[in-house]
Protein backbone atom coordinates (compact mmCIF):
# COMPACT_ATOMS: atom_id res chain seq x y z
CA UNK A 1 0.00 0.00 0.00
CA UNK A 2 1.24 3.47 -0.91
CA UNK A 3 0.35 6.56 1.15
CA UNK A 4 0.42 9.91 -0.65
CA UNK A 5 -0.02 13.05 1.49
CA UNK A 6 -0.73 15.91 -0.92
CA UNK A 7 1.57 18.85 -0.25
CA UNK A 8 -0.01 21.93 -1.78
CA UNK A 9 -0.81 25.35 -0.27
CA UNK A 10 -4.39 25.35 -1.58
CA UNK A 11 -4.99 21.93 -0.01
CA UNK A 12 -3.62 23.16 3.32
CA UNK A 13 -5.66 26.37 3.14
CA UNK A 14 -8.97 24.59 2.53
CA UNK A 15 -8.23 21.92 5.12
CA UNK A 16 -7.49 24.55 7.76
CA UNK A 17 -10.94 26.10 7.25
CA UNK A 18 -12.54 22.64 7.37
CA UNK A 19 -10.91 22.02 10.74
CA UNK A 20 -12.28 25.25 12.24
CA UNK A 21 -15.25 24.44 14.47
CA UNK A 22 -16.85 27.75 13.43
CA UNK A 23 -17.22 26.57 9.81
CA UNK A 24 -20.92 25.88 9.27
CA UNK A 25 -22.28 22.96 7.24
CA UNK A 26 -22.92 24.86 3.98
CA UNK A 27 -19.36 26.19 3.92
CA UNK A 28 -18.02 22.82 5.06
CA UNK A 29 -19.75 21.10 2.12
CA UNK A 30 -18.42 23.63 -0.38
CA UNK A 31 -14.86 23.37 0.88
CA UNK A 32 -15.02 19.57 0.96
CA UNK A 33 -16.15 19.62 -2.66
CA UNK A 34 -13.23 21.86 -3.66
CA UNK A 35 -10.68 19.93 -1.61
CA UNK A 36 -11.73 16.57 -3.05
CA UNK A 37 -11.26 17.89 -6.59
CA UNK A 38 -7.69 18.86 -5.70
CA UNK A 39 -7.03 15.46 -4.11
CA UNK A 40 -8.63 13.69 -7.06
CA UNK A 41 -6.18 15.38 -9.42
CA UNK A 42 -3.36 13.59 -7.58
CA UNK A 43 -5.33 10.38 -7.10
CA UNK A 44 -5.98 9.91 -10.82
CA UNK A 45 -2.37 10.10 -11.98
CA UNK A 46 -2.47 6.36 -12.66
CA UNK A 47 -5.92 6.30 -14.27
CA UNK A 48 -5.88 3.98 -17.27
CA UNK A 49 -5.94 5.57 -20.71
CA UNK A 50 -5.64 4.43 -24.31
CA UNK A 51 -4.06 6.15 -27.28
CA UNK A 52 -6.27 7.81 -29.87
CA UNK A 53 -5.91 10.15 -32.80
CA UNK A 54 -8.36 13.00 -33.32
CA UNK A 55 -8.72 15.52 -36.09
CA UNK A 56 -8.22 19.14 -35.06
CA UNK A 57 -9.23 22.02 -37.37
CA UNK A 58 -5.59 22.01 -38.52
CA UNK A 59 -4.23 18.46 -38.49
CA UNK A 60 -4.45 15.03 -36.82
CA UNK A 61 -3.38 15.02 -33.15
CA UNK A 62 -2.35 12.10 -31.00
CA UNK A 63 -3.77 11.96 -27.48
CA UNK A 64 -5.42 9.70 -24.91
CA UNK A 65 -8.89 8.97 -23.60
CA UNK A 66 -10.00 7.04 -20.51
CA UNK A 67 -9.93 3.31 -21.10
CA UNK A 68 -12.89 0.99 -20.77
CA UNK A 69 -14.18 -0.30 -18.51
CA UNK A 70 -14.58 3.17 -17.08
CA UNK A 71 -13.30 3.96 -13.56
CA UNK A 72 -15.74 3.25 -10.74
CA UNK A 73 -16.15 5.81 -7.96
CA UNK A 74 -17.37 4.33 -4.67
CA UNK A 75 -18.36 6.69 -1.85
CA UNK A 76 -18.71 5.01 1.53
CA UNK A 77 -22.05 6.06 3.00
CA UNK A 78 -22.91 8.38 4.49
CA UNK A 79 -20.05 10.87 4.75
CA UNK A 80 -18.46 9.73 1.50
CA UNK A 81 -21.43 11.21 -0.37
CA UNK A 82 -20.15 14.65 0.55
CA UNK A 83 -17.04 13.92 -1.54
CA UNK A 84 -18.81 12.62 -4.64
CA UNK A 85 -19.46 15.87 -6.52
CA UNK A 86 -15.85 16.98 -6.16
CA UNK A 87 -14.64 13.68 -7.61
CA UNK A 88 -17.16 13.58 -10.46
CA UNK A 89 -16.29 17.11 -11.49
CA UNK A 90 -12.85 15.84 -12.42
CA UNK A 91 -13.93 12.48 -13.89
CA UNK A 92 -17.50 13.01 -15.14
CA UNK A 93 -17.46 9.89 -17.32
CA UNK A 94 -16.76 7.58 -14.37
CA UNK A 95 -19.46 5.27 -13.09
CA UNK A 96 -20.66 5.43 -9.47
CA UNK A 97 -21.40 2.66 -7.00
CA UNK A 98 -22.35 2.94 -3.34
CA UNK A 99 -21.18 1.06 -0.29
CA UNK A 100 -22.87 1.50 3.09
CA UNK A 101 -20.68 0.64 6.05
CA UNK A 102 -21.13 1.32 9.74
CA UNK A 103 -18.58 1.26 12.55
CA UNK A 104 -19.48 -0.26 15.90
CA UNK A 105 -18.55 2.46 18.38
CA UNK A 106 -17.60 -0.12 21.03
CA UNK A 107 -15.59 -2.63 19.00
CA UNK A 108 -14.63 -0.11 16.25
CA UNK A 109 -15.25 -2.87 13.70
CA UNK A 110 -16.99 -2.14 10.39
CA UNK A 111 -19.80 -4.05 8.75
CA UNK A 112 -21.66 -3.66 5.43
CA UNK A 113 -25.34 -2.71 5.61
CA UNK A 114 -25.99 -1.74 1.97
CA UNK A 115 -24.34 -1.83 -1.45
CA UNK A 116 -25.12 -0.85 -5.00
CA UNK A 117 -22.25 -2.15 -7.09
CA UNK A 118 -21.74 -4.34 -10.16
CA UNK A 119 -21.47 -8.00 -9.28
CA UNK A 120 -18.35 -8.33 -11.42
CA UNK A 121 -15.60 -5.70 -11.06
CA UNK A 122 -13.00 -7.63 -13.02
CA UNK A 123 -10.54 -5.25 -14.62
CA UNK A 124 -12.00 -2.19 -12.91
CA UNK A 125 -10.10 0.67 -11.35
CA UNK A 126 -11.94 1.86 -8.26
CA UNK A 127 -11.75 5.16 -6.40
CA UNK A 128 -13.08 4.91 -2.87
CA UNK A 129 -14.23 8.06 -1.08
CA UNK A 130 -14.03 8.02 2.73
CA UNK A 131 -13.39 11.32 4.57
CA UNK A 132 -11.62 9.99 7.65
CA UNK A 133 -9.02 7.21 7.82
CA UNK A 134 -9.26 6.83 11.59
CA UNK A 135 -9.08 3.26 12.86
CA UNK A 136 -8.81 1.91 9.32
CA UNK A 137 -11.41 -0.80 9.84
CA UNK A 138 -14.10 0.66 7.59
CA UNK A 139 -11.77 1.30 4.69
CA UNK A 140 -10.10 -2.11 5.00
CA UNK A 141 -13.50 -3.81 4.90
CA UNK A 142 -14.50 -1.73 1.86
CA UNK A 143 -11.33 -2.60 -0.04
CA UNK A 144 -11.77 -6.28 0.80
CA UNK A 145 -15.34 -6.11 -0.52
CA UNK A 146 -14.25 -4.56 -3.83
CA UNK A 147 -11.36 -6.97 -4.38
CA UNK A 148 -13.68 -9.90 -3.72
CA UNK A 149 -15.73 -8.69 -6.66
CA UNK A 150 -12.69 -8.46 -8.92
CA UNK A 151 -11.34 -4.91 -8.63
CA UNK A 152 -7.66 -4.94 -9.59
CA UNK A 153 -6.54 -1.37 -8.80
CA UNK A 154 -7.88 0.80 -5.95
CA UNK A 155 -7.18 4.35 -4.85
CA UNK A 156 -8.79 5.67 -1.66
CA UNK A 157 -9.25 9.41 -1.20
CA UNK A 158 -9.46 10.64 2.40
CA UNK A 159 -9.55 14.15 3.78
CA UNK A 160 -7.54 13.12 6.83
CA UNK A 161 -5.64 10.10 8.11
CA UNK A 162 -4.30 9.03 11.49
CA UNK A 163 -1.03 7.08 11.86
CA UNK A 164 -2.86 4.27 13.66
CA UNK A 165 -5.40 4.05 10.86
CA UNK A 166 -2.72 3.88 8.20
CA UNK A 167 -0.91 1.09 10.05
CA UNK A 168 -4.12 -0.84 10.75
CA UNK A 169 -5.10 -0.52 7.11
CA UNK A 170 -1.73 -1.86 5.97
CA UNK A 171 -2.18 -4.90 8.19
CA UNK A 172 -5.84 -5.34 7.25
CA UNK A 173 -5.17 -5.47 3.50
CA UNK A 174 -1.76 -7.14 3.39
CA UNK A 175 -3.43 -10.21 1.88
CA UNK A 176 -4.73 -8.20 -1.09
CA UNK A 177 -2.39 -8.61 -4.04
CA UNK A 178 -3.35 -5.52 -6.06
CA UNK A 179 -2.02 -1.94 -6.23
CA UNK A 180 -3.62 0.17 -3.48
CA UNK A 181 -2.96 3.85 -2.85
CA UNK A 182 -4.33 6.19 -0.17
CA UNK A 183 -4.38 9.88 -1.06
CA UNK A 184 -5.01 12.31 1.79
CA UNK A 185 -4.71 16.00 2.60
CA UNK A 186 -2.90 15.40 5.90
CA UNK A 187 -1.54 12.76 8.24
CA UNK A 188 -2.59 13.91 11.72
CA UNK A 189 -1.08 13.22 15.13
CA UNK A 190 -3.06 10.33 16.61
CA UNK A 191 -6.40 8.84 17.57
CA UNK A 192 -8.06 9.62 20.89
CA UNK A 193 -9.66 7.05 23.16
CA UNK A 194 -12.93 7.30 21.22
CA UNK A 195 -11.28 6.56 17.88
CA UNK A 196 -11.43 10.15 16.60
CA UNK A 197 -8.55 11.76 14.73
CA UNK A 198 -6.60 14.42 16.67
CA UNK A 199 -6.62 17.31 15.90
CA UNK A 200 -8.91 16.17 13.08
CA UNK A 201 -12.06 18.06 12.18
CA UNK A 202 -14.72 16.26 14.19
CA UNK A 203 -17.32 13.91 12.73
CA UNK A 204 -17.27 14.52 8.96
CA UNK A 205 -20.81 13.26 8.44
CA UNK A 206 -22.26 15.48 11.15
CA UNK A 207 -20.40 18.53 9.89
CA UNK A 208 -21.43 17.88 6.29
CA UNK A 209 -25.10 17.36 6.98
CA UNK A 210 -25.71 18.90 10.39
CA UNK A 211 -27.31 15.77 11.82
CA UNK A 212 -26.06 13.50 14.61
CA UNK A 213 -25.81 9.82 13.81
Amino acid sequence: MRLHVVDHPLVSHKLTTLRDERTASPEFRRLTDELVTLLAYEATRDVRVEDVTVQTPVAPAHGVILSRPRPLVVPILRAGLGMLDGMMRLVPSAEVGFLGMVRNEETLEASTYAERLPEDLTGRQCYVLDPMLATGGTLAAALDFLVDRGADHITAICLLAAPEGVENLRKGIEHLDIPITVVTAALDEKLNEKGYIVPGLGDAGDRLYGLAQ
